[in-house]
């Protein structure tokens, strides 16, 4: 293969970002789009920074270092960069390059003056920008002068922000090659970045314009602030205009400097609206071409707007494709179900397939379509109702969008309104029977799943597995099933809106639901209290689980004193649990059987906090409250007027609270005890197609939605191309945030606590389990690394099912995510924990080990030191 090492800008497109990298292929691709105006140049290619790099044989051991140091540690990232550099920068530019980017120049005007800029392999990608990791050189005049700019941006490839960019996303520093543009100079009457949708709410019909006099590093650099226009239907409809004191201006020689601008110039705007609407016109057609959202810098002279970069905006989020040009509101599954993280595409699919309503993906997550729903207004009503108590935030976000008239349009009520709220419902009667012979009914469904599917393999386990999707849904619509999960948690609303009413006490069914009944998820986090038990009294094999690292340590355990009962512990806790985990609502998920080393740092926690016999100590403590609670309330309620009849009300409330709250976790047990029957069919199934060469890794599959894998299995034949390309965006969608409540405009609404009753500084979120509790906060975004101490108050971004073995040995919980009903706020109260949830960026606004008070009846969270 010829090297070549000098490409015009004309000469370039989008499929060559290996060898220009990816400012110069989007600058290539902007010079082929009509009616633009690109200043001329050329890139030097990654050809010649391999070259360069061979040159000094000594780079190789650096870069091995480098690859292993830690992304915290600055002084050794610094200090081996600095050495890096140091060696590129020494390396003389062999001649015969060296005279191929001089004819470039004379080309384009020897004595001219030129940006030179960085242009890595991973940067202005559409799924990285790396905006800002290596370095631009603006005025350059001279050959000589370009030289050495040329070697300072192949230098900057390991500055310490750009090695410390890539430590944290993973990014093999050998992987990444840096070429760099040579471009005219522009001298600028004015300067700026356009993006062509809000960077702020991701709105894709707004765009922003940010602008100030001379360069536009004086933006870049934050030398100034910018006027800022925002664009909407080819309109200027919000402007801030900003004292400018300050431009960046090309001095004579080469090179720039900061100037000084006339008091009475100052605040006069950079750009006239039509100006700015006519440079929003010009994004949107770099905008078409790129088919995404981009950030472009540009300069005007003299009224004629010239474009020196494009890139994508990475950090929107993805807006669910639906084929029309309606507007529709969506609303976050992940929020509702405690799993915020991205899910891959089998995940997805199957999500999809077995869930109760549509769902549309964007960004790696699942997303509802609640736009009729809002649009009837007795449907809203209740939709909103039953929002608000799980989710204020949410509830917030969709009354905001509500609120700009006719965003939503209205139709008659047809549409089914929401179930009914704030009073109880007697469709069922309160009767544990209803309870037994529901799990009954899941259990036996369970049971003719794992019999019926052994046979099958092939495509006929595709088959037999969209009719066992069929029978999932049958039991998870099952009319009683509703009625009985329901009924719970109307209770739970009635006593707490009329208990408050009647006696002025917030949350009083926190206390009633302590220890209720039958609440799987509480019961799986007392029974690794007894697993702990077991294990205590070995101190050898408290001693191994300490060094444990291997899935398979079970089978070692059983050699050592007392090993054997506590590998028949652990065994049987996993025959009963190990279906659940982390994110678990995601099939592709490591479960606790496939990954036992999760649990052991909880287990040890638990030999080493507890004495034995705590699970049922707490279990009956929890019991007794709740009784003691129950007789205050109803003694309470016997003074009042009409007293008799009103404890006779709240004690069948109480009653049927008990009966009933404790199975709203047990629907979420069965879904993923299936889901775990599921996996293991497909992972056969995927172990056979690598066997027969047609994957190279069995979780490769966990990158193809349900029907593509079928496809797979059927034809014996896989796209590898795609599954490289889902692996990339999964990587990429890790690194966004997914909003409660997306538009179809692609805006991220976020709602807002509209309250005045905290004390200043406090930290708001929602109250879903009484009392006020003080402590050390521990955050803790991996079970696997949890190491708690008694009094420890957990802060974390979701807690599902799968976290609540951590929860018999906290003092109280904080999380970012969560609404009443859902399942740590279930599982907080019947632990009697102080919980508030719903805390906006609590992870990073509570550090590890900092003191909190959290206020578990009035929602919020106080940080003391």
């Amino acid at each position: 293969m010829i090297e070549q090492y000098v490409l015009d800008l004309q000469e370039i497109d989008g499929k060559q970002v290996g060898a220009v990298g990816g400012k110069a292929a989007n600058l290539g691709g902007l010079s082929r789009i009509a009616g633009l105006r690109v200043p001329a140049g050329f890139c030097v290619t990654t050809d010649a920074f391999r070259r360069i790099m061979a040159e000094a044989p000594s780079l190789d051991a650096r870069l091995d270092q480098l690859s292993h140091v830690n992304p915290d540690d600055r002084d050794a990232i610094r200090t081996l960069g600095a050495e890096i550099r140091r060696t590129i920068e020494e390396i003389a530019i062999p001649h015969d390059l060296a005279a191929e980017i001089t004819r470039a120049l004379v080309r384009n005007g020897e004595q001219a003056s030129y940006a030179v800029r960085s242009s890595a392999t991973a940067e202005d990608l559409p799924t990285a920008s790396f905006a800002g990791q290596q370095d631009t050189y603006l005025n350059v005049v001279g050959p000589k002068a370009v030289l050495e700019c040329v070697s300072r941006c192949w230098a900057s490839l390991f500055t310490e922000r750009a090695v410390t960019y890539r430590r944290r996303n993973g990014i093999d520093h050998r992987a990444v090659h840096m070429a760099v543009v040579v471009q005219r100079m522009v001298f600028p009457d004015a300067a700026g970045i356009l993006f062509t949708a809000d960077p702020v709410t991701g709105n894709r019909k707004v765009a922003t314009v940010d602008a100030g006099f001379g360069l536009g590093e004086a933006l870049v650099s934050g030398l100034v602030n910018p006027d800022v226009f925002t664009v909407r239907d080819g309109e200027v409809v919000v402007e801030a205009i900003a004292a400018k004191q300050r431009a960046v201006r090309a001095l004579p020689g080469g090179g720039t400097r900061a100037v000084a601008i006339d008091a009475q110039r100052q605040r006069q705007p950079a750009l006239t609206h039509a100006q700015v609407v006519r440079l929003v016109q010009l994004g949107r057609k770099i905008e078409a071409y790129f088919g995404r959202p981009q950030d472009i810098e540009w300069c005007m002279v003299d009224d004629d707007f010239h474009i020196v970069q494009s890139r994508p905006i990475t950090t929107l989020f993805p807006v669910p494709e639906t084929g029309d040009q309606e507007n529709h509101v969506y609303v976050s599954v992940g929020h509702q179900q405690m799993m915020t993280d991205p899910m891959k595409p089998l995940g997805l699919s199957m999500w999809q397939l077995t869930a109760m309503a549509p769902m549309h993906v964007a960004g790696g997550r699942l997303f509802v379509d609640a736009t009729r729903r809002l649009a009837s207004p007795a449907s809203r009503a209740g939709l909103l109702d039953v929002v608000g108590r799980s989710d204020p935030l949410t509830r917030d976000a969709l009354e905001t969008v509500l609120s700009r008239g006719d965003f939503v349009p209205s139709l008659p009520d047809a549409a089914p309104g929401g179930p009914p709220t704030g009073r109880a419902s007697a469709s069922i009667e309160t009767d544990p029977a209803i309870v037994t012979e529901l799990i009954e009914r899941s259990q036996a469904s369970i049971a003719a799943l794992k019999r019926d599917i052994r046979t099958k393999s092939g495509p006929a386990l595709f088959d037999f597995l969209l009719e066992a999707f069929e029978e999932h849904k049958r039991v998870l619509g099952d009319p009683l099933n509703m009625q009985a999960i329901m009924a719970g948690m109307e209770a739970t609303w009635w006593l707490n809106d009329t208990l408050q009413e009647w006696l002025g006490e917030k949350n009083a069914a926190d206390t009633l639901t302590l220890s209720a009944p039958g609440n799987v998820t509480s019961e799986m986090g007392l029974a690794l209290l007894d697993v702990a038990d077991v294990i205590r009294p070995h101190p050898e094999v408290v001693a191994f689980l300490r060094g444990v690292e291997d899935e398979d340590f079970l089978d070692e355990l059983a050699k050592l004193p007392g090993g054997t009962a506590a590998r028949d512990a652990i065994e049987g806790y996993l025959d009963r649990y190990g279906m659940r985990c982390v994110g678990e609502i995601d099939i592709t998920r490591p479960r606790w059987r496939e990954r036992p080393t999760t649990l052991v740092p909880v287990i040890l926690d638990n030999v080493r906090n507890f004495e034995p016999g705590a699970a049922e100590r707490r279990f009956e403590q929890g019991r007794q409250e709740a009784r003691k609670k129950e007789q205050d309330v109803l003694s309470r309620l016997r003074a009042l007027p009409d007293g008799e009849q009103k404890a006779d009300e709240a004690k069948r409330m109480i009653d049927r609270v008990r009966t009933f709250i404790g199975y709203r976790e047990y629907p979420k047990y069965g879904i993923v005890s299936r889901y775990f029957v599921y996996k293991q069919a497909l992972l056969e199934e995927a172990e056979r197609l690598v066997q027969a060469h047609v994957l190279s890794d069995k979780e490769d599959v966990f990158y193809l939605a349900f029907q593509e894998f079928h496809d797979v299995v059927r034809s014996n034949q896989v796209d590898e191309q795609l599954i490289r390309q889902r692996k990339d965006a999964f990587r990429t969608y890790q690194a966004l945030t997914p909003p409660r409540v997306l538009t179809s405009e692609g805006e991220s609404v976020t709602g807002t606590y509209r309250r005045d009753d905290v004390p200043s500084g406090a930290l708001i979120g929602l109250p879903v389990s009484a009392g006020a509790v003080e402590g050390r906060a521990r955050v803790i975004l991996d079970i696997a690394e949890a190491d708690l101490q008694a009094g420890d108050i957990l802060v974390t971004a979701y807690t599902d099912p799968s976290w609540s073995p951590l929860f018999v040995g906290i003092a109280g919980l904080v999380t970012e995510v969560g609404g009443l009903m859902t399942h740590g706020a279930v599982i907080a109260r019947e632990y009697g924990l102080p919980a508030v949830v719903g805390v906006e960026q609590a992870t990073r606004l509570i550090r590890d080990g900092q003191r909190i008070r959290v206020h578990g009846t009035d929602g919020y969270v106080e940080i003391l030191s």
